[in-house]
């Protein structure tokens, strides 16, 4: 099998980059990758620095320093004679990394009950309500982002740098996935509903300060995740380092 010969040819795939207070290198490195988990730079598509360059606007330094980040977070690897292409879905590393994520959630919800204060607790309640107002709307890209804010909300309120550390190196291994699971046509009508169910039994075990349940609740929840994106993704996945090997 040859390396699929895609790239970046398309500037709808890639925003122009406009200046703004925030560090140039971080514009680029987030309008990248939401290109890659909104799917508008498919995987195994090749890109490519010049027209990388071409479309963003910015210099070949700040595009190699996007693409090395991406590359640590397991969105884009780099091809012997290819260069940089964005890296397809598998379901092992799925269930690898949804598995880890039960853990470290399960983990930030109880350290939670332990540490937080009762404004942490009502900025998480709010939170939640903007959680469910955004499945309501029903929009991937928003409920997305509001689910972050919920669980970094969360994850600070937990008290631990190291664990919201290592939590975030994983959202940015997991945020394909999550994408996936919220935009997918065939996502279950009935995800949100059980994923509210889930956050709000945390939240009532956060405010009785049950350490036990808050931690089953939300591991319970990713679990139910990675089954739904366990069924979207197709049955077998070809790697792009597999291409790359003639496999």
């Amino acid at each position: 099998m040859t390396l699929p010969s895609r790239s970046v040819s398309a500037e709808a795939a890639v925003s122009s980059i406009r200046r703004s207070a925030a560090p140039l290198r971080h514009q680029v490195l987030s309008e990248l990758r939401l290109s890659i988990i909104a799917g508008r730079l498919k995987p195994g598509a090749r890109l490519v620095e010049r027209e990388l360059i071409k479309m963003t606007g910015v210099s070949r330094t700040v595009i190699r320093e996007a693409l090395r980040q991406l590359e640590s977070e397991g969105l884009v690897t780099i091809i012997p004679n290819k260069g940089p292409v964005v890296r397809e879905l598998t379901k092992q590393e799925a269930r690898d990394l949804y598995a880890i994520r039960a853990v470290l959630e399960g983990l930030a919800a109880r350290l939670f009950v332990e540490n937080a204060d009762n404004l942490q607790i009502e900025t998480l309640e709010r939170a939640l309500v903007a959680v469910g107002d955004a499945y309501d709307r029903g929009d991937p890209a928003e409920i997305l982002e509001v689910k972050n804010h919920f669980y970094d909300v969360l994850f600070e309120g937990a008290g631990s740098p190291t664990l919201q550390s290592m939590i975030g190196m994983l959202h940015g291994k997991i945020w394909r996935w999550r994408a996936l699971g919220l935009g997918h046509p065939q996502r279950s009508l009935e995800r949100s509903q059980e994923s509210m169910r889930a956050l709000r039994v945390m939240l009532k075990a956060i405010r009785a300060r049950d350490t036990g349940v808050a931690e089953r609740a939300i591991r319970d929840d990713v679990t139910r995740a990675a089954a739904e994106v366990m069924r979207l993704l197709p049955e077998e996945t070809t790697t792009v380092e597999k291409a790359a090997e003639g496999k």
